[in-house]
């Protein structure tokens, strides 16, 4: 692999299990040794004939009612051979909607379409797949529910649709239409589309890693956050650069001995990024993920939900592993029901006890940064809530770190 910017040689001839020639196609993006690539042309003729396919692009569009069945949509997707290039939940407006439905403006229900798609978050999804604006037509069925239950039962709107436009989901005729109701929501020229959904209330991130997408167990994922009575109100995919994810782990270096594997993991490929909502105070997110290392679940768990483990004994573990810190005077006591001091380090001073205490006036994660960097650990910080202060204390913390974290 050459490098025409720099005029020297990227890399040499080698195996890389993680590429295959079916990602070899115009228009794709492919990740190698942590570099993203996109794919403009094929070097030669031959290599286009060898190489050159039926891909195509198009956009599969989850309706409000169906958005609480994502997780079965994406599956359903990844199960026909589709694969998701881009995601992100969306909240339309009158006119993007009438922008979208323009060929229906004759139409005796034109009015109550574009109420229904306006009345809450929609998820806009770019597929790619061999002939993938027929497939997903097909994967849709008839237009009208009802006649989808009994000229295609299997179909998405069959299973999840209600009537002709209650009808789960959309999907472009044609590859032109395609091409253009793509750029609607996910613009070339760099534009953000659409707004997205994301509250910024009552809520926590989570990141749905590359290694997981590329297994295909997005939908599983989604499927168990919902049954276990989370929210998902924003959702985004991303392909992320080493240096963005270098600043995102930034508080694990030299706190981690993992650290460089992490940096490697979520920049090696897509990842989904989720705004959860815990609406239920009982309901504590990180609990619900379990320990970071999989090898210790048998350990640390005792119970399923849903077939997801539910953490008996991980605060008394992790109190275990770290040791008795100081404790802060002013901040233990605006709130009373946090152990400060298990997740406090002997590197807190002043500076940072007054920054702690001013937090309400910081809107900025970078503000936050550069004081709580090397005292405070943010899954600590998540791990030692205790449930009455989980959601003051999250609005304060989580809420600008996300801001800064994920442009939704």
């Amino acid at each position: 692999m050459y490098d025409v910017k720099n005029h020297r040689t990227f890399l040499k001839r080698t195996k890389y299990d993680d590429l295959h020639l079916e990602d070899l196609f115009i228009g794709n993006k492919v990740t190698v040794f942590s570099r993203h690539l996109s794919l403009v042309d094929y070097g030669d003729q031959y290599t286009a004939r060898k190489l050159g396919s039926r891909k195509e692009r198009t956009l599969a569009l989850v309706k409000p009612d169906a958005v609480p069945k994502i997780g079965d949509l994406i599956d359903i997707i990844i199960n026909a051979g589709l694969t998701i290039t881009k995601a992100k939940m969306m909240v339309l407006s009158r006119k993007e909607a009438m922008d979208l439905h323009v060929d229906h403006q004759s139409k005796p229900f034109y009015n109550e379409l574009l109420l229904f798609i306006t009345s809450g978050p929609t998820v806009a999804m770019e597929i790619l797949g061999d002939d993938a604006v027929s497939e997903w037509k097909k994967l849709l069925g008839p237009a009208n529910s009802g006649v989808a239950r009994s000229d295609a039962p299997g179909s998405i709107r069959a299973m999840f649709g209600t009537d002709g436009i209650r009808n789960a989901a959309h999907g472009p005729d044609s590859f032109a239409s395609a091409a253009q109701e793509l750029e609607l929501f996910f613009p070339s020229s760099g534009g953000h589309g659409p707004a997205n959904s994301a509250k910024f209330t009552n809520c926590t991130c989570c990141i749905i890693k590359p290694h997981a997408v590329n297994e295909g167990i997005t939908g599983k994922i989604i499927n168990a956050i919902l049954d276990g009575g989370f929210e998902i109100s924003a959702l985004q995919l991303f392909n992320m650069e080493r240096a963005n994810v270098e600043e995102f782990y930034e508080i694990y270096k030299g706190v981690v001995a993992e650290y460089a594997e992490m940096v490697t993991e979520l920049c090696s490929g897509p990842c989904i990024a989720l705004e959860i909502r815990q609406l239920d105070p009982q309901k504590v997110f990180r609990d619900f993920c379990g320990p970071s290392d999989p090898a210790r679940v048998n350990q640390c768990y005792s119970t399923e939900v849903c077939g997801i483990p539910l953490v008996s004994n991980w605060w008394e573990e992790t109190l275990r592993m770290r040791p008795r810190l100081i404790q802060v005077p002013g901040v233990s006591q605006k709130y009373p029901t946090v152990p400060w001091n298990n997740f406090l380090s002997p590197l807190c001073s002043n500076n940072l006890q007054s920054t702690l205490l001013k937090m309400e006036a910081l809107c900025k994660w970078q503000q936050l940064r550069s004081a709580l960097t090397h005292s405070l650990l943010i899954t600590d910080l998540q791990a030692h809530y205790q449930r009455a202060s989980w959601v003051a204390m999250e609005s304060e913390l989580i809420k600008p770190f996300a801001k800064s974290v994920a442009s939704w």
